[in-house]
């Protein structure tokens, strides 16, 4: 439809303004309520697998046969139903989300969500190392544009509800309003709009309000609250700042070169899934600790509990588990795997500076927490989201000056590498997915349909 159909076009500015924050709520409600249901099921499915693998203790054989069959089965339907009923389920789904904002792709269909929920219960409760935050910032979206066309919004305000619904869906993953906000802005749509930020915090002020309600509203990591850093101490900082960007580079270019290898190998999609499934079944059954989305093993790495040669095996595994896991073409976002390997690595690193400093007073804690802040800096180039959500996630706000310094390095080495990022890649992947598939499908012209007629491409 063109803008001038919109019954909110005729009104004055400040009442479709007044509208587009109402409907902001609306969206935003409806996203934590959905949001929280899929935090729960998750849940739900991790007591199921561990109880699966307890129960099966007793016959090692048969027990071992089952849970990686269950694991197998589970990832090759979630994998199905992307495929038969909505291909942009796949993933995180925040690359599709961008897109849409930007104006390259068409909103997906609605069956999105349910394929959504659906496909990311039972991929992550197989055990894939993949997080809640993707699918709830894609189903926020997919709300947005049903309430959108429901109340026949012109493309400049579905636009805007899009982007506030979805950062709603990341603030209820984890419990972090002001997080949910500044992802909007920083990595959404990548510039400042008054519109987009008061519809933003509209949503997530609705969502976090129904989810904490349902859920609680204890941050999500018990961590008892850390000392400032004095001036001395910041350099080392600053030091892990590079660090946790050489690893967040490799990340990247190991989970794009998986995903690359695993596109070619010639099997249907699902049979891949199933496989990737069959493998994290099988390490469940003799380290149910290690797989999952990874808030026990965050938990873990905060608490500065765990001996780090343990710690240092651990990032490894799930170092390689996340790029494999994210190539089974499931539901499933980044983010919780992301500060898992950031606290890891920022502990690894403490205890290091430990050793060489013994009488350095900084807890080690400290660089675990920072260290969460730095490597998703790394990896997604969105600092300020990265230093809130560890915050918020945590409920700590003392260490906002050493993170400051560490995410600035954690944002300049990659640029210097010239190491895009995470979702920019994907997003280009995407789109090249989506010309060839265009050009099959009408011979030749790749043109992808129905795309937003008033959107243009962000600058």
């Amino acid at each position: 439809m063109r803008d001038s159909d919109s019954p909110l076009e005729s009104q004055p500015g400040p009442g479709r303004l007044v509208a587009l924050v109402a409907l902001a709520f609306v969206a935003g409600a409806a996203t934590g309520l959905l949001g929280a249901a899929f935090r729960a099921s998750l849940d739900g499915a991790d007591r199921f697998r561990n109880a699966l693998i307890a129960s099966q203790r007793a016959e090692p054989i048969t027990g071992f046969l089952v849970v990686v069959g269950v694991c197998a089965a589970a990832t090759l339907i979630a994998a199905w139903l992307v495929r038969r009923f909505s291909r942009y389920a796949s993933g995180s789904g925040i690359p599709h989300v961008e897109a849409v904002l930007r104006g390259l792709l068409p909103p997906a269909p609605y069956g999105l969500a349910p394929v959504k929920f659906t496909g990311g219960v039972l991929a992550i409760g197989a055990g894939l190392a993949l997080g809640r935050e993707g699918p709830s910032v894609q189903m926020g979206a997919s709300i947005a544009i049903f309430v959108g066309r429901t109340f026949r919004l012109a493309w400049a305000d579905r636009r805007t509800l899009c982007a506030a619904a979805a950062g709603a869906g990341l603030a209820t993953a984890f419990n972090a309003p002001i997080a949910g906000a500044a992802f909007v802005l920083e990595e959404l749509v990548q510039r400042f709009e008054v519109r987009v930020t008061m519809a933003a915090l509209a949503a997530s002020a609705a969502a976090i309000g129904v989810s904490r309600a349902l859920l609680g509203d204890a941050p999500d990591f018990d961590l008892a609250a850390l000392p400032t850093v004095g001036a001395k101490a910041l350099p080392l900082f600053c030091v892990l700042g590079a660090v946790a960007a050489l690893f967040a580079v490799a990340y990247n270019r190991t989970l794009l070169a998986t995903l690359a290898v695993i596109d070619r190998v010639p099997l249907p999609v699902e049979a891949r899934a199933g496989f990737i499934g069959a493998a994290v079944g099988a390490l469940s059954w003799f380290c149910p600790g290690l797989v999952g989305g990874g808030d026990a093993l965050t938990q873990n790495a905060l608490s500065g509990s765990p001996r780090l040669e343990i710690v240092a095996l651990i990032f490894l595994l799930r170092f390689g588990l996340g790029a494999i896991s994210y190539a089974a073409a499931t539901p499933g976002g980044l983010f919780a795997p992301l500060l898992v390997l950031g606290a890891q690595s920022g502990l690894l690193f403490g205890g290091a500076c430990r050793w060489a400093f013994p009488t350095l007073e900084v807890p080690i804690e400290s660089f675990a927490l920072v260290g969460m802040a730095a490597f998703f800096t790394g990896v997604v180039r969105a600092p300020l989201t990265g230093i809130v959500l560890a915050s918020e996630m945590t409920g700590n706000v003392n260490l906002f000056n050493p993170m400051l310094g560490a995410c600035a390095i954690a944002m300049l080495v990659p640029a210097l590498l010239r190491n895009a990022p995470i979702y920019d890649s994907m997003r280009d992947d995407l789109l090249r997915h989506e010309r060839r598939r265009a050009t099959a499908a009408i011979g030749g012209e790749a043109v992808v349909a129905d795309a937003p007629p008033q959107a243009t491409p962000a600058p």
